[in-house]
């Protein structure tokens, strides 16, 4: 059994309420200082936690109260004098002696945030000034949240994200106090990050800010897929209370629990069925470049996290023989496989989309053969009891290196090893 987290937010999403819902599920608030102030900033605020009741209903509220400048976070609340860039941000992160996921999936928020925002000020990434989510507050929220998924032992998946998936977000209203002025809800930032995984939203009545950009960046970065809960048994639910006096309990509820299968899809599949994921489509076309270069860029994307990648020749304008050059990542990894291809080619604009794509469940596996051990490509469909296998391939390196090592050829090693495999199984 697999360990899985369903976010459902009711009155929205912010820093501040995950951390009270992980909080309320048995993190240590000790524990999750103990590691923020590896960050550097154990002289800049005060965490701590308390049990508060949100029209009758009990929750935990976990305060970061920032000692240099006064502000107390909340829910709906921004903070103006403190900015902070990305690269000093993920300079933090990585000297903090974090956790290895728990560095990851921040590095990962921060990363989608600053694309967020770069893209609406019109600015890279690295240039965005952080405002509210580079104050000491909104830093403590997300690697707070991230170490406490981790310190729960939240599954991740193949890509190295947790198991984590979230209801639709309600959008709110009104209009909000930021950085750069009066702003009506949803922040622009919110909007822009519901963009880029393809959000579903509705509106539950209530016109105040509802998701905070905080909030928006954790739960896009993070969230496998939105909309109902996953097949699980519930184990353990966390309240995290927001700071506004709503109509509703202003409540973030987690649920805590197990899956079996682990599905990415939320529909009613058949347990035969694919599962599917959110992917990232990158397309650009080039004509203009040198086609040595593509070797090089191919290793680029796959280091930066492409899942795969593709050429293809085209006709262009002025007669011209083009290269259309295709990526396809994980959401996170957009941002990373994005900066690869400015950097690396010519081009002058990317093509974003976001797909679904129907995957197999796999595994690799271990087989013996008379000239050594290669590992196995094992998908199938249904359960993890109840598999039908549909494909089984040798990996292509492991086969590789054991015929240059003894002087055979490829398609033997391979020939043994789906041998081997089948007798085995």
């Amino acid at each position: 059994m697999n360990k899985i987290v369903y976010l459902q937010c009711p009155t929205g999403v912010s820093g501040d309420m995950c951390l009270g819902a992980l909080v309320s599920l048995g993190v240590p608030v000790e524990y999750l200082i103990e590691q923020l102030n590896g960050l550097g900033i154990e002289q800049e605020y005060r965490l701590w936690a308390e049990l508060v009741h949100r029209q009758g209903q009990q929750a935990t509220k976990v305060h970061v109260d920032l000692v240099s400048h006064h502000h107390h976070h909340s829910h709906n609340e921004h903070d103006h004098n403190h900015t902070r860039h990305l690269p000093e941000i993920e300079e933090m992160i990585v000297k903090g002696n974090l956790p290895v996921r728990a560095e990851a999936w921040s590095l990962a928020v921060f990363r989608q945030l600053a694309v967020a925002e770069g893209a609406v000020h019109g600015i890279a990434p690295e240039k965005v000034h952080f405002h509210e989510v580079g104050a000491v507050d909104a830093i403590v929220d997300i690697v707070g949240t991230c170490l406490g998924l981790d310190w729960l032992g939240v599954d991740s998946d193949r890509q190295g994200l947790p198991w984590l998936y979230c209801s639709a977000f309600p959008t709110g209203g009104g209009t909000v106090n930021a950085a750069h002025g009066r702003m009506a809800v949803p922040v622009p930032a919110v909007l822009k990050l519901w963009e880029m995984r393809g959000c579903p939203v509705y509106s539950n009545g209530i016109d105040r800010e509802l998701v905070t950009p905080t909030g928006a960046a954790i739960a896009t970065t993070l969230v496998q897929d939105f909309g109902s809960p996953p097949p699980m048994t519930i184990k353990q639910v966390g309240l995290g209370a927001g700071s506004l006096d709503l109509p509703i309990p202003n409540i973030l509820r987690l649920w805590y629990g197990e899956n079996e299968s682990l599905q990415t899809d939320n529909s009613n599949l058949g347990e035969s069925s694919p599962n599917l994921e959110t992917i990232t489509v990158l397309e650009t076309q080039i004509d203009d470049l040198n086609p040595q270069v593509f070797g090089y860029v191919f290793e680029a994307l796959f280091a930066a996290g492409a899942v795969d990648v593709f050429t293809q020749p085209i006709g262009m304008k002025k007669s011209r023989t083009g290269i259309l050059l295709t990526v396809i990542c994980h959401p996170e990894k957009l941002a990373s496989c994005e900066a690869v291809l400015f950097r690396e080619t010519s081009t002058l604009g990317i093509r974003r989309t976001t797909q679904k794509r129907a995957i197999l469940q796999r595994e690799m596996q271990k087989v013996e053969t008379i000239y050594g051990t290669i590992s196995v490509k094992v998908a199938w469909t249904g359960t993890a009891t109840e598999k039908v296998i549909t494909n089984v391939q040798p990996e292509y390196e492991d086969c590789a290196e054991l015929a240059r090592k003894n002087n055979i050829s490829w398609r033997e090693i391979h020939r043994l090893a789906l041998e081997s495999w089948y007798l085995q199984n």
